[in-house]
């Protein structure tokens, strides 16, 4: 069982099957959904179909192993751990949850992105039994991050003194057909058509075959699925005993517990089973002989297809819309529009995606190693590794998908049935730092879509996204947070490519938008954006506030680079000017002695502001300057004291007499920075929504601003934090809870080692350098661009002179050149 207690970590963490029950480690592609692995070992949350899952189980659909030795009874186990209590159900487990059936003793988990490993032991089983399941993932590759699979492979060593049959089987129910899951029982998984369980053989794989018995491939529910492997010793159960009552399972188990291997089906039906119970579950069984000491392999390959989706961000969202007398697209046949899933356009079926993993997986498996090796063996505090890995599952679960032209789009996070606030939201997704290193090329299309989508001839920006589906969207005012932050976004994504036809063709709407806010936000003309500053706390400051105007002054100097590098000197000056007038005139208004705090137009009748208080965001701007390499934006020490203020007054060792009425994140004797907090006093009695929650992509940008102000116990004594609450106990490591499951803002926590490392990639000029935090005598961490990926070593040897270089893992070695 993990610690309860905050502190540093050591990696790797494992995560005990009985008490840990809230972990769950997601496999599957970017865009393409997943099924989640449990700390038992057992596949749940099965969200391949297209949406959120949380809680959705497939029935029947699980491994088991088979052990025979010399004159002993067979040992047959279910390979996951105890199923742990409560068991206060009405009708307890319902058959197809298979509980009744013996499991391993002992189970736990352990997750090194993209590798999640699992560990079973059974005193009556003479074999050390480990699971190791991954997607590949591949830094700056997204279409091999991409793909709708599985990779399950189950080691067992034999440790008798004589040679054992050993055998590992999958089951897996066909739900190619599936329409909906409406409660987690047997019945009310609906269908919309039957379903059909084959065997193949393409001389590379083999294994089932799942597809809709009568639906063509043009209808909305048409899905294909396989369990495959590219092992020998293969047997095969098609589909189960089509009988009533439990007929399928028993006459499954009795099979595979008689000799480890499967017979075909049986052609026995019974008169009267109900007509509910079609073909829906087959099973695959590989098996082995071992000699004593012997190691063998178990590989299976699960895959989907899933080609279709609503051309709008959810089907409910497509009818809300059209009811209210909105645009939408056209109607479908059906009745609901569809557009093709990204993946879905790069393989015919569940099958081709398989053989493609399986033809590529030697390349594929040796750059994802090389991946967790290179995050997992940085010498950087283990929390802010573990951060790192651990959010990177929200870019490969529900909260992402790729439109048919490769684009990213991004739901907040997710319901536990759907996503949850749609439109690749700016406000929020200005904190993400991961995506913008690890797949430029995937940022830079949110950016084109930003500005030459959603941008008007204004230069308002949409900060909701609904143009690509066709359809209207909510008359949102703009977003000055999202606005000005996308702009810092634009340079980053410049800085880190290089990108020169990419930059010319968004830079006229982008200079738009940062005109747009002269005119639509600063009241006076004094250049301190003051007026209706709706943000990411989902209302609008009135007066000024250094949340907004610091990301006004960081949008400045950013807007004021690249109108130089594109050849326009005179809006360059002006916005030079502006950062000068604007900044002076931030300090001077907003400075309150020992942090920055917001004027209010006036006292009177406005509710959801913050007024005196010490905002965990006040200097927002300031951590996406360091970050992008811009500088300070305000005095050097008012800066400083302010982002320790907000440490000093916003840290939390226990929430026990925390009074909140809003959403709970952090609890009882848990630790976390909120919001916001008034030292002196003076708290409205309405202030903004939020203000007493715990938002990890706060609590990482705000760690993030501490390191490059020098104040790396208290930065790493927030990450620190953030890890102990999500211990697989209380929550989920793999997926940080904000407005839904898997929320983007936590992928700020990527900006930790942008920071700890002091890395600044500029690659206009071809150069990358490191300016590392707390290095010693050796450094090394991942590094990741446009141009290419892999690890930064640095060395210092007794006399005090200094080596450092790039080792290259991916991309062109000869496109950065490292500076000193």
């Amino acid at each position: 069982m993990t610690a309860l207690t905050d502190g540093p970590i050591t990696l790797p963490r494992w995560f005990d099957g009985t008490s840990c029950t809230a972990a769950a480690f997601l496999l599957g592609g970017i865009g393409t959904g997943n099924v989640s692995l449990g700390a038992r070992g057992e596949l749940r949350d099965w969200e391949i179909f297209g949406t959120a899952g949380k809680g959705n189980a497939l029935p029947n659909t699980f491994f088991a192993l088979r052990y025979a030795g010399p004159g002993a009874e067979p040992v047959a186990r279910v390979l996951e751990g105890p199923i742990p209590p409560p068991y206060t159900r009405s009708h307890g487990f319902v058959d197809h949850e298979v509980a009744g059936l013996p499991r391993c003793a002992a189970a736990r988990l352990k997750g090194e992105y993209p590798f999640a490993t699992v560990e079973l032991r059974d005193p009556a089983l003479p074999l050390t039994i480990t699971l190791e399941a991954f997607t590949p993932f591949v830094p700056l590759d997204a279409d091999d991050s991409g793909l709708p699979v599985a990779i399950l492979r189950y080691q067992v060593q034999h440790h008798g003194d004589q040679p054992a049959d050993v055998a590992v089987v999958g089951s897996l129910a066909n739900l190619t057909a599936l329409e909906a899951f409406e409660q987690h029982t047997w019945r009310a998984i609906r269908m919309a058509d039957g379903v059909r369980n084959a065997y193949r053989d393409d001389g590379v794989l083999r294994g089932l075959w799942f597809e809709p018995r009568t639906l063509t491939p043009e209808h909305r529910c048409y899905r294909t699925m396989s369990l495959t492997t590219p092992d020998g010793g293969v047997s095969c159960k098609r589909r189960w005993l089509n009988g009533g009552w439990w007929d399928g399972l028993q006459e499954f188990w009795d099979d595979f517990c008689d000799d480890g291997r499967l017979e075909a089906e049986p052609g026995y039906v019974e008169r009267d089973a109900p007509a509910d119970f079609d073909d829906r579950i087959g099973s695959l069984a590989i098996a082995r002989t071992l000699a004593p000491g012997a190691t063998a392999t178990f590989t299976f390959v699960l895959s989907w297809h899933v080609p279709w989706r609503p051309r709008s961000w959810s089907e409910r969202m497509y009818h809300e819309v059209r009811e209210r007398g909105a645009r939408v697209a056209p109607d479908a046949a059906g009745g609901l529009p569809l557009m093709r899933t990204y993946y879905s356009l790069r393989f015919a079926d569940a099958w081709g995606a398989a053989r493609f993993a399986i033809d590529q997986l030697p390349r594929l498996e040796r750059a994802s190693r090389a991946f967790r090796d290179a995050l997992y063996g940085s010498t950087v505090p283990a929390e802010i590794v573990e951060a790192i890995g651990a959010t990177l599952t929200a870019l490969r679960s529900p909260s992402c998908f790729r439109l048919e032209d490769g684009t990213l789009m991004a739901w907040e996070g997710c319901f536990d049935d759907e996503g949850c606030c749609e439109g690749n939201c700016t406000h929020v997704l200005n904190y993400s730092q991961t995506v913008a290193y690890l797949f430029p090329a995937l940022e830079r299309s949110m950016r084109r879509l930003e500005y030459l989508v959603e941008t008007t001839p204004a230069g308002k920006m949409h900060f909701r996204s609904y143009q690509p589906f066709g359809m209207d969207g909510h008359d949102h005012v703009p977003a000055a947070d999202g606005q000005l932050g996308t702009l810092v976004r634009l340079y980053r994504e410049w800085r880190l490519s290089g990108d020169e036809a990419f930059l010319r063709e968004v830079w006229p709407r982008a200079a738009q938008t940062l005109d747009f806010a002269f005119d639509a936000w600063d009241r006076d003309g004094d250049g301190v954006l003051d007026t209706d500053l709706f943000n990411t706390y989902d209302i609008s400051f009135q007066g000024p506030t250094s949340m907004v105007n610091s990301l006004f002054l960081a949008a400045l100097l950013a807007g004021a680079e690249l109108a130089a590098h594109l050849g326009e000197p005179e809006r360059a000056a002006r916005y030079r000017a502006a950062f000068a007038r604007g900044s002076a005139g931030t300090d001077a208004l907003l400075w309150g002695g020992d942090y920055y705090v917001q004027r209010l137009v006036s006292r009177d009748g406005q509710r959801y502001q913050y007024g005196g208080g010490c905002l965990s965001d006040q200097l927002f701007g300031q951590t996406l300057a360091h970050l992008s390499g811009l500088g300070y934006l305000l005095p050097v020490e008012h800066v400083r004291a302010a982002i320790h203020a907000v440490f000093r007054h916003n840290w939390r060792t226990s929430f026990v007499n925390h009074h909140n009425v809003q959403r709970t994140y952090a609890l009882n004797e848990e630790h976390g920075l909120i919001l916001c907090s008034w030292p002196t006093g003076g708290r409205p009695r309405l202030p903004f929504p939020y203000a007493d929650e715990v938002w990890t992509g706060i609590e990482y940008h705000v760690a993030t601003h501490l390191i490059y102000e020098g104040a790396l116990a208290e930065a790493r004594t927030i990450v620190q934090g953030v890890r102990a609450r999500h211990d697989g106990v209380r929550r989920n490591p793999w997926d940080e809870v904000e407005c839904g499951h898997h929320y983007m803002r936590s992928l700020a926590s990527y900006g930790l080692l942008v920071a700890w490392s002091g890395v600044v990639a500029d690659l206009p000029h071809g150069t990358i350098r490191f300016a590392p935090c707390a290095a010693g005598a050796r450094f090394q961490c991942l590094f990741a661009c446009d141009a290419a990926w892999g690890i930064y070593h640095r060395e210092v040897d007794a006399s005090g002179a200094v080596r450092q270089w790039l080792e290259v893992l991916g991309g062109d070695a000869g496109a950065l050149r490292l500076l000193p």
